[in-house]
């Protein structure tokens, strides 16, 4: 299994910078702050590629040796990425109170201040290998207390994970390197194929404060809000809050379902291009209306988020701000907001095992058509 695989410094390169992700140009369960230096710089406007890395495979409770865990599963050396071994193998503390996700980052944007917007566009994401794993770990996921099952079924061929955690090798099948679909292993000699929409579970920017930020629970800075919408040709919007923006990116996925109900989703690394574009704060109402919180834009759709411990208060949240954006955009009456929503948006949950939950609003551009 050595076909399709990205390398660092290898393949197209399709931004006007590059960036990989070794042991200097990341952080292992933790965000940017105010003070945390910049690995790179862009002007507002340019394009960044970024050698995104998955941290399944890599963890304690599965042995933190990628060369060892994944040959269990026919994985050989070619087929394992550099950059996944040297971090695994690099002096970076990763330990029970850190968050697991490598974020790479942060990246400087010239021109960046407080109340501006940092537009990120996704211009491309390439898979770097044709395999990932789902995972389900003790004390997390939807059913906290049900899964892992204690006697619950696991892969024959995984004899390193820890007790209490169950990892899914998912194999990936497509053409000329494109994966079209995942392919899990469904026990007596049958398979589970699904589709794959290939997506970064962590974008944000960095936390005007001097504490530590921890990787897992997603915010108004953005960062692990796991919503699947963010496939190539969508646009996320956040609130800047220090000089610079402090864009940083990680937890790449292949495939995710509304809820993440496991924990984990198809976790995989992907070669990442964005743009990163500094909207001065004149344009935020014209651009995400009155909402100060992750907002995305699709094709089709504006897409407002909630976020909250409590799914309700979550839910609650992403209502308030879709009605914002519609007023403040659209200048629709609030009430009127309401009803359109009620009778024509979708509320979908984005995930609920991030300590955070997230819900976001689906909101049609057709219906809007007329208005723009």
């Amino acid at each position: 299994m050595n076909a399709h695989i990205l390398q660092p410094h290898t393949g197209a390169i399709r931004g006007d910078r590059y960036l990989a992700s070794d042991p200097d140009t990341v952080s292992w369960g933790w965000l940017a702050n105010r003070a945390t230096a910049p690995v790179a710089s862009l002007g507002s406007g340019q394009s960044i590629t970024i050698d995104t890395v998955s941290h399944e495979g890599i963890l304690d409770d599965q042995g933190r040796d990628p060369l060892r865990y994944l040959a269990q599963f026919g994985v050989d050396r070619a087929a394992v990425l550099d950059d996944v071994v040297a971090i695994a193998g690099s002096s970076i503390a990763n330990g029970p109170d850190d968050g697991p996700h490598v974020v790479t980052g942060p990246i400087h944007v010239d021109g960046a201040r407080p109340g501006d917007l940092l537009k990120i566009d996704i211009l491309d994401l390439a898979p770097r290998v044709p395999y990932g794993f789902v995972s389900s770990r003790h004390g997390y996921g939807s059913l906290v207390d049900e899964y892992p099952e204690p006697d619950g079924w696991r892969h024959d061929d995984d004899k390193i994970t820890a007790p209490g955690t169950i990892s899914h090798f998912c194999r990936v099948r497509g053409a000329d390197g494109s994966p079209a679909q995942g392919v899990l292993d469904a026990g007596k000699g049958r398979t589970l194929p699904f589709g794959l929409a290939p997506f970064l579970g962590l974008m944000g920017v960095a936390v005007d404060t001097d504490d530590p930020v921890p990787s897992v629970p997603p915010g108004r800075h953005g960062g692990n809000i796991d919503v699947k919408h963010a496939v190539v040709g969508t646009t996320l919007y956040l609130p800047v809050q220090v000089d610079g923006a402090g864009f940083y990116t990680g937890d790449p996925h292949f495939a995710q379902g509304n809820g993440e109900v496991a924990l984990t989703a198809l976790e995989a690394s992907l070669r990442a291009t964005l743009r990163l574009t500094v909207l001065p704060a004149n344009l935020r109402a014209s651009t995400v209306g009155g909402v100060d919180v992750p907002f995305l834009e699709t094709p089709t759709h504006w897409i407002p988020t909630g976020m909250d411990p409590d799914l309700d208060v979550a839910t609650q949240r992403a209502v308030r701000n879709a009605i914002a954006f519609l007023n403040t955009r659209f200048d629709v009456p609030r009430s009127i907001a309401m009803a359109y929503l009620s009778a024509a948006a979708d509320f979908e949950i984005s995930q609920v095992v991030d300590a955070v939950k997230g819900v976001h609003c689906m909101i049609r551009k057709a219906d809007f058509a007329t208005w723009i």
